[in-house]
Formats: structure tokens, C-alpha cells, sequence
């Protein structure tokens, strides 16, 4: 009996963005789309493309929603994807020699190339950017985080794949910011709800941490203006997480 998959992603008002993810992995046995709660015509787009179509708009973070969306599938491996990225044939293939001879246990890591203001970035920590995505789908699943939350597999054997996944990260900079911000509070609501908290010191050590670790470290000098952009905001954003945890924790933000 065949290795079955299932292509899982959340989504929400992402009409614009479905029809070539969801090309790109047309190849898949199952392809299950749980959406958000979009007020455009996401669910006919996924649902016209032969996706299993979900709704659950009691949003819990990215984390839960992502288990749910696990929990329509019936594959015996999920690849776990987003909205904004491609696979790409060097990609699938490297999936179909998975399927064909899978390894128990084991989980595979994806290498995304991220696009950033028009090129696909080679440094800047934006590449290989590895991302556990395969996986057994009675086996693992992805942990509570409200944001940047990860497949919580303990100490299983991670393969990397060859092929990339091409990951729209920022085609227009002002949805990028916002999504940004968006995750710079959540970020910074769950550290409170755990009681941690940061001085101003260590807003500002955090943020030149940042930009330096982007530009110097990851070799974003070597990716060019956007490597130089890339600093600028990764600075900025960190800067943004760790002044909205220093205001949650004196009372001076609202809580959620």
C-alpha cells in the first residue's frame, strides 16, 4: 500500500496567493485548507483547486490553528505549508523519494529560499533557512505558540531535503510590516503571559544584536541593498517585540 500525503495549509484572504501554491503541489493525494475566517473568495479559490475546504475562525494562534488544520488530514505524511510559498519540482521530487521509502520516526527539514523587495535572498539568515514541514502525521504535530511556532518532534532524526521552497516572504513591504507588527505582539503577549520581562538596556542591546547578527553574522552584506533593508528591519522588528513586552509589563500596552 502507497505512502499517502497530505498538503496541509491555514489560510486567510489569501485569493491572490492560493492558485500557484496550490499548483505546485497538485501532485499530492490530499490537499487540506483551513481557512480563517477570509472575506474574500479564498475558499472558492482552494475549493475550485480540489482542496478540502475548513472553516474555524476561533483564532488561538498560529500553533493551534495549525493542529486543527492537521486534524482534517488523513495522508500518513503531512507537508505542512503556507499560503506564500511554492514547492518546486526539484522539491517534490526529493518528497515522492520520501514517500516512496519513508523512514519512521524521522522528520525532514526544508531548505526556503525567502524573497525580500524583489530578489530571493541568499544570506542574510534568509537561506537555506531550514524548516521542519514532512512529517508523520500521527506522530508529530505543531506546538501551542501563538507566533513563530514550530513542529514539536523532541529529538527525532532530522533529513534534509534537497530542492527548495520559494517563500513570498515580502512582495509589498507594507503588508510585510504589518504582519510584522502583528507578530512582534503576540510575541511579545505570550513572553508576558510567562512572565518574562526586559529593561530598556536590554530593548536597545536586543535590537543592535540584531541588525549586526543580519548584516555581519548571516552575511546580509553579501545579499546587497535588501541585505542592508533585511538588517534595518530585523532590528526594527526585534525592536518592536521587546518595547511592547517592556510596556505589557509596566501596564502601559493593552492586554489580550
Amino acid at each position: 500500500m502507497s505512502t499517502r500525503l497530505s498538503v496541509v495549509m491555514i489560510a486567510k484572504n489569501a485569493a491572490d496567493l492560493l492558485p500557484d501554491c496550490l499548483a505546485s503541489v497538485a501532485w499530492a493525494d490530499e490537499i487540506v485548507v483551513l481557512d480563517s475566517g477570509s472575506t474574500d473568495n479564498t475558499v472558492d479559490v482552494a475549493r475550485t483547486a480540489g482542496a478540502r475546504v475548513f472553516i474555524d475562525t476561533d483564532w488561538q494562534g498560529y500553533g493551534i490553528q495549525r493542529q486543527r488544520a492537521q486534524g482534517y488530514a488523513t495522508g500518513d505524511y503531512v507537508l505542512m505549508l503556507d499560503t506564500d510559498e511554492r514547492v518546486t519540482p526539484e522539491l517534490q521530487q526529493a518528497i515522492q523519494a520520501v514517500l516512496a521509502s519513508p523512514q519512521p520516526g524521522a522528520v525532514y527539514s526544508i531548505a526556503r529560499r525567502n524573497y525580500f523587495l524583489g530578489r530571493f535572498m541568499r544570506h542574510s539568515g534568509w537561506y537555506p533557512d531550514r524548516v521542519m514541514r514532512l512529517y508523520e502525521r500521527e506522530r508529530y504535530q505543531y506546538n501551542d505558540n501563538l507566533v513563530h511556532e514550530s513542529l514539536d518532534c523532541g529529538s527525532a532524526q532530522v533529513i534534509p531535503l534537497t530542492g527548495d521552497l520559494l517563500h513570498l516572504t515580502c512582495r509589498d513591504f507594507a503588508s510585510f510590516q504589518r504582519k510584522q507588527l502583528n507578530y512582534a505582539t503576540a510575541w511579545a503577549q505570550e513572553r508576558h503571559q510567562r512572565g518574562k520581562k526586559t529593561t530598556l538596556t536590554g530593548i536597545f542591546t536586543h535590537t543592535l544584536g540584531a541588525f549586526l547578527k543580519t548584516l555581519l553574522l548571516r552575511g546580509g552584506i553579501l545579499d546587497g541593498k535588501q541585505g542592508w533593508l533585511l538588517a534595518v528591519v530585523n532590528a526594527q522588528y526585534t525592536f518592536n517585540k521587546y518595547t511592547e513586552l517592556w510596556a505589557l509589563c509596566r501596564g502601559y500596552s493593552e492586554k489580550t
